[in-house]
């Protein structure tokens, strides 16, 4: 008998099944078995973000993995990869790829461009910095607050990874912990920041023809699907549907939150806080759940009880 074929008699009725392995009928209650859930193949289109042939990635749980198959793809080095974003080639921080890919996403990878160095005076506290990054070791800046000090050094750019501060390198940094860095710069005195621009393209065609633009070999599918591959950095990477409207208003909310007190904007970083504040009773048992899973973080009081009133919001179906 073939391996995962098994066959079952229906008392009287003599009715062959074929059930796949592990498969419980229901032969005796007279009904057929349900039949098996097909999953859906995890394959995903790829290009380089400043023009390239279309590849295919798979197998992956993480965003290192994925980095690294993208890189074996175009034959590069991973670390050559700074961010990746879903559907546009462009350098589009609402688009960045995070812990979560549509299943029809596709995925453009932004690789290393121009290496630069600018001095920036730091006359006021805030630089109007906000710092993300991509998983594995490479912060960027995901936001400059217009008419800050930053706004004003026309040469550095949203989507710059940041590879020092004052000479000493902080690649492996978490965003936190660079924000946190910058803002302990004293106050007027010079610094001076070693920057990365994405690699752009030599032609940037706004319309692409039906057979494609000079650079890419296939337009990319859009994605439009409610699920997503959720990627772990443990473990391996789950299909689960994206969040409530009412949910995803309040992850945003946390998100500003973030961004207000931390001078960090990471959309996955605010979907975890708001997983482990759902189900809390009370602020105090909210901030114990942040303290042990997200303890590096540091989060100031005023910060916890902001997020604690979003979440609530949530809970309570508020707008």
């Amino acid at each position: 008998m073939p391996l995962g074929l098994r066959v079952k008699k229906m008392g009287k009725s003599k009715e062959t099944y074929r059930l796949v392995e592990g498969e419980q009928a229901t032969a005796d209650r007279g009904r057929l078995p349900a039949p098996p859930v097909a999953r859906p193949r995890m394959v995903f289109h790829t290009q380089l973000a400043h023009g390239s042939a279309t590849g295919r990635v798979e197998n992956f749980s993480s965003i290192r993995e994925l980095y690294t198959k993208i890189a074996s793809v175009f034959e590069i080095a991973p670390s050559e990869i700074l961010y990746c974003t879903l559907n546009t080639p462009k350098v589009d921080m609402e688009k960045l790829l995070g812990s979560q890919i549509g299943l029809e996403d596709f995925i453009f990878a932004h690789v290393k461009g121009i290496k630069k160095e600018v001095s920036v005076y730091k006359s006021e506290d805030s630089l109007g910095l906000t710092i993300t990054d991509n998983g594995v070791g490479y912060a960027f800046i995901k936001k400059i607050k217009d008419g800050s000090i930053t706004d004003s050094v026309k040469t550095i750019c949203v989507g710059d990874h940041i590879e020092c501060i004052n000479g000493e390198n902080i690649a492996g940094w978490r965003h936190f912990e660079v924000a946190k860095k910058l803002k302990e710069l004293k106050k007027e005195e010079l610094f001076t920041l070693t920057l990365i621009e994405p690699k752009k393209a030599f032609v940037m065609v706004a319309r692409r023809s039906a057979g494609g633009s000079p650079g890419y070999l296939a337009s990319p599918k859009i994605g439009t699907g409610r699920e997503t591959l959720r990627l772990r950095s443990k473990g391996p990477a789950t299909v689960e549907e994206m969040p409530s409207e009412t949910n995803a208003k309040a992850i945003e909310k946390v998100d500003d939150l973030l961004e207000l007190y931390m001078g960090i904007r990471d959309t996955d970083l605010a979907s975890t806080i708001f997983e482990a504040g759902k189900d809390k009773r009370n602020p105090d048992e909210f901030a114990v759940a942040l303290d042990q899973t997200l303890g590096d973080f540091a989060f100031p009081d005023e910060f916890v009880f902001d997020a604690w009133g979003a979440i609530g919001d949530a809970r309570r179906g508020c707008s």
